[in-house]
């Protein structure tokens, strides 16, 4: 049974990238079918390329009777053998022309067909992992998806660009010479051949090692990426602690193993190389030896000797393309597997078949008996319930873990509770379409989250369309337009990475205004205040009394200070709702929110 799963998965692994592919494929197919007549002509010039010689040593030198074919023609083209020298001569030159052009546009169309794949296949990608669910992003490596996306991607364009079509030359190259060596000399063609198991059992051993290699060495490349993204990441740390020769150390251990695997990728394929090398001289001579015995004794030409021996200096180049495309293809195969890894991979959370646009939203939020865990049988929230009326402010408060984030996560639906409902305007959110759904739901994080953009663009991130005067007036309204507009470019200045060129307090505003140009019926926001200094926090919180006209509001409460004026307060403690309440009910209960708001203020808890 668990073998017949694994093959229904390897399938759907197949249809997901053949899906692509096709897909791609018909798009360019005039392109594909121009590639292929290039590469018909390509073959056939190969082919044709040493039948001038032969008819210089046959025909011209020895003054053999030239072929019927010719004879027709002979003085009508050149009516002495210095002309038919020349003529062919000539002859030489034209089809190697001919072969250029058809390898130029040959190149040229392939390439364009690979680009253009890796170009279709990374958009696929990057928009699947962008609908894939949070669950899955928690649980995987960002390198190894930056791998995916960047290498991964990039190894199927060589073989799809330099590769798959050239391949099919190399074949119909080495089929086109082997049916003419044929015609010429069934004897000879039949010592050609006898090489050609060697030659496949070899490329075979070494597509499989090749590809084992492959997968190691993709892997590897994963984890140090991941390492340099970790690192780099937290260089402040790493300065203030002096650890830099321990990252070092750590970084050269992920690295040596990448190197030698990629090293003894490299010698199987050089060794890959000689091996075909030597098979196709000791071809060679042979065919030679036979080939001036059969001259000697009549069956055959000087010229059939020739072409036997051209053909044999062209047909192992070929079959060593063949050996090093065969390494491409085990690379290629591993790469495919990675990313159908991603592609396969459905999202927790989707639409269902008839679900509702969400145009404007009341702001009424409801929690029905739900129960989340992140790990089957550890219950994060355990059967909450509670409801928010339209425009209330909400704050929830409780222990590190209880479940404040979670809550919000569910809101927004980036997981799904495993029992309950959660409504929003008496409506089930599973209902609703993920997209506008969050549309109608304005997020401000506590670690202010910036893009390497203008700042312009950084607060019209949640509404592109919206306009300067509406981006200068939400500014305006958290109290950030007056530093703006002291930078150097005003609104249009580029942000550093994460926005570090600018104080915590200023990054939490454009945030703050970020929400608030969104117009969002909904706002949730994690206690936007408890990294920044006093002033930027009296600010940012007259700019949340701001953001409370018509809006519902759920903050996530770490300084309870900032909560003193709401209307409610949801006190969790260890995944359940405890006490609810305004401040003042609560503290006069004097219960879990009363013990907590002691801690914080260094009071004494009776």
């Amino acid at each position: 049974m668990a073998k017949k799963t694994k093959q229904k998965s390897k399938k759907k692994q197949r249809t997901a990238f053949s899906r692509i592919v096709c897909a791609h494929l018909k798009r360019v197919r005039k392109d594909l079918f121009f590639a292929s007549f290039c590469i018909l002509g390509s073959t056939l010039t190969t082919l044709l390329a040493p039948w001038p010689m032969k008819l210089i040593f046959d025909n011209v030198l020895l003054d053999k009777p030239w072929p019927p074919l010719i004879q027709p023609y002979q003085y009508l083209l050149t009516p002495n053998d210095t002309r038919m020298l020349v003529f062919l001569c000539g002859t030489m030159v034209g089809i190697a022309l001919i072969r250029g052009i058809f390898a130029y546009y040959q190149l040229f169309l392939t390439s364009r067909i690979g680009y253009l794949l890796v170009y279709t296949l990374r958009g696929q990608l990057f928009d699947h992992l962008q609908r894939l669910s949070l669950s899955f992003h928690h649980r995987t490596n960002s390198g190894e998806l930056l791998s995916k996306l960047t290498s991964d991607t990039n190894t199927l364009k060589d073989v799809f660009a330099d590769s798959a079509l050239t391949f099919t030359t190399h074949i119909l190259t080495v089929l086109g010479m082997l049916a003419i060596m044929f015609s010429l000399n069934m004897q000879l063609g039949l010592v050609v051949l006898v090489s050609f198991p060697i030659l496949f059992l070899a490329i075979y051993y070494i597509y499989s090692r090749v590809k084992y290699s492959a997968r190691n060495q993709r892997h590897n490349e994963g984890r140090l990426a991941s390492r340099v993204a970790e690192i780099l990441s937290a260089v402040p740390l790493i300065q203030a602690y002096g650890t830099e020769d321990y990252e070092r150390q750590r970084f050269d251990t992920d690295s040596s193993r990448s190197m030698k695997e990629s090293i003894r990728t490299a010698r199987m394929e050089a060794a890959a190389t000689r091996l075909v090398e030597i098979i196709s001289a000791f071809g060679a001579a042979i065919v030679v030896l036979f080939g001036c015995l059969q001259a000697i004794a009549g069956k055959m030409t000087p010229g059939d000797v020739l072409v036997f021996s051209s053909y044999m200096a062209q047909i192992y180049q070929p079959i060593r393309q063949i050996t090093r495309l065969s390494t491409r293809f085990s690379r290629a195969s591993v790469s495919m597997e990675r990313i159908n890894s991603i592609l396969e991979t459905d999202p927790d959370i989707q639409d269902l078949p008839n679900a509702l646009t969400v145009s404007q939203l009341r702001g009424e939020v409801a929690f029905q008996n739900v129960c989340f865990s992140y790990v089957e049988g550890k219950n994060i929230l355990d059967n909450v319930s509670f409801r928010i009326k339209p425009g209330e402010r909400v704050a929830l408060v409780g222990a590190s873990g209880a479940g404040k984030s979670t809550i919000a996560n569910l809101i927004i639906r980036l997981f799904d509770p495993q029992q309950g409902a959660i409504l929003i305007d008496s409506e089930n959110i599973k209902q609703y379409q993920r997209a506008s759904l969050r549309q109608e739901i304005g997020v401000v994080l506590q670690a202010p989250v910036l893009f390497g953009t203008s700042i312009k663009e950084n607060i019209s991130y949640g509404r592109p369309d919206a306009t300067q005067e509406e981006i200068e007036d939400a500014a305006k309204q958290v109290h950030a337009h007056d530093f703006i507009i002291n930078l150097p470019d005003g609104y249009d200045t580029l942000m550093a990475e994460s926005g570090s060129t600018l104080s915590g307090g200023q990054r939490q505003r454009i945030c703050l205004a970020r929400a608030l140009i969104r117009q969002a019926s909904i706002l949730i926001m994690d206690e936007p205040t408890s990294a920044v200094d006093a002033e930027s926090q009296a600010l940012i919180r007259d700019a949340m009394n701001r953001l409370h006209h018509g809006r519902t509001i759920l903050l996530i409460a770490h300084q309870f200070h900032t909560i003193r004026d709401f209307d409610r307060i949801l006190v969790l403690k260890n995944g359940s709702i405890v006490e609810e309440g305004d401040h003042h009910k609560l503290m006069e209960l004097g219960g879990y929110y009363h013990e907590l708001y002691s801690l914080q203020h260094g009071l004494r808890v009776a």
